[in-house]
C-alpha cells in the first residue's frame, strides 16, 4: 500500500493543503511522486493533452487502464487516482462497477466520477465494495455539451444549488473528496464549509482544501493554457530549442562527436574480421 491513502487525504482537510497533479505515463508519474505530490491523477484530460482530441468524450476505458497501469508502476508514495471516462458508468451502473474494478486492478488506489447526486448510488456501491471514490462537480467536462461549453460555473442560483447538492450527495455516499472545477470562488468556499470531506479546486479559487492542475498546463508544454493556470515553467520552448539544436548538430556534422562513439583500436584486426565476413557472405550467394 502506498503511503498516501484516502483516509490520510480526509485527515488533511483544514490542516494541510492537498496538492494534486495529473500524470499519464511512467516518467511523469515518477517525477511527480519525487516532487511530493499528495495525489497523482490519471485524468481523462489525457484525451486532449496526449491524444489531441478536442474534448474528453472520446477517451476509452482501454486508454484509461493503459495509462493507469503505467503511472501506478512509478508511484511509491502518492495516492494514484484514475478517472472513469465518459460512457463507462452513466448508462449501466453495473458496467460502472466493472470498469472501476479494471482501474483498481491496473494499479489505481481510487477512482473519480464526474457528477454527484445523479451517481450517488454507484458511489455508495463502490465504496461498500472497498473502492475509494472522489467526486467532481462545478464544471464537469464530460457534460460540457449540456453546459454550453467550458464556462465559469456558479453564477446562477440553480447552479449554486446543484453544485452544493452534488457535494453533499457525494459526502453521504461515502466519497473521500470532491473536485470543484472552474467555479466562482465564493461558491467553492460555501461547498468547502458545508461538507466534511476535502474539496480540491481547479480554477475555483483559494478557499478550498487543495488544488489540482494538468501536467501539460503548469509546465507550459503547450502555448494555450486555461486562464486559471499558473505556468511554473516553459518546458515546451525548452524542448523545442533542444530539438532544434540537435537538428543543427546533425545537419552540420557536429553530432555525434568523438566522445559519442567507439571504434576498433586495432584497425588490422577489424580488417581481418571484415574480410572473413565478406568472404563468407559471398560464398552463401544471393
Amino acid at each position: 500500500m502506498r503511503e498516501t491513502t484516502p483516509r490520510k487525504i480526509i485527515e488533511m482537510k483544514g490542516k494541510e493543503p492537498i496538492v494534486m497533479v495529473t500524470a499519464y505515463d511512467y516518467p511523469s508519474a515518477l517525477i511527480a511522486d519525487r516532487a511530493g505530490m499528495d495525489i497523482i491523477f490519471v485524468g481523462d484530460s489525457l484525451g486532449m493533452v496526449v491524444y489531441g482530441e478536442p474534448n474528453t468524450l472520446n477517451v476509452s476505458m482501454e486508454q484509461m487502464v493503459f495509462h493507469t497501469r503505467a503511472v501506478s508502476k512509478a508511484v511509491k508514495r502518492a495516492l494514484v487516482l484514475a478517472d472513469m471516462p465518459f460512457g463507462s458508468y452513466e448508462i449501466d451502473p453495473e458496467e460502472g462497477v466493472r470498469n472501476a474494478v479494471k482501474l483498481i486492478q491496473a494499479g489505481a488506489d481510487a477512482v473519480k466520477i464526474e457528477g454527484g447526486y445523479d451517481h450517488r448510488k454507484l458511489v455508495k456501491k463502490l465504496v461498500r465494495m472497498g473502492i475509494p471514490v472522489m467526486g467532481h462537480t462545478g464544471l464537469t467536462p464530460q457534460r460540457y455539451l449540456r453546459l454550453g461549453g467550458y464556462r465559469l460555473m456558479g453564477e446562477a442560483e440553480e447552479e449554486i444549488e446543484e453544485i452544493l447538492r452534488d457535494a453533499k450527495a457525494l459526502e453521504r455516499a461515502g466519497a473521500f473528496a470532491v473536485v470543484i472545477e472552474f467555479t466562482l470562488a465564493d461558491v467553492a468556499k460555501l461547498v468547502t464549509e458545508e461538507v466534511s470531506i476535502p474539496t480540491i479546486g481547479i480554477g475555483a479559487g483559494p478557499y478550498v482544501d487543495g488544488q489540482v492542475l494538468v501536467w501539460h498546463d503548469l509546465l507550459g508544454i503547450y502555448e494555450n493554457i486555461p486562464p486559471f493556470v499558473k505556468k511554473y515553467a516553459d518546458i515546451g520552448s525548452m524542448i523545442q530549442l533542444a530539438l532544434e539544436n540537435y537538428r543543427e548538430d546533425v545537419k552540420g556534422l557536429q553530432f555525434p562527436g568523438r566522445e559519442h562513439y567507439w571504434e576498433y583500436l586495432d584497425k588490422n584486426d577489424f580488417e581481418r574480421k571484415k574480410r572473413r565476413v565478406l568472404e563468407r557472405l559471398e560464398e552463401e550467394g544471393p
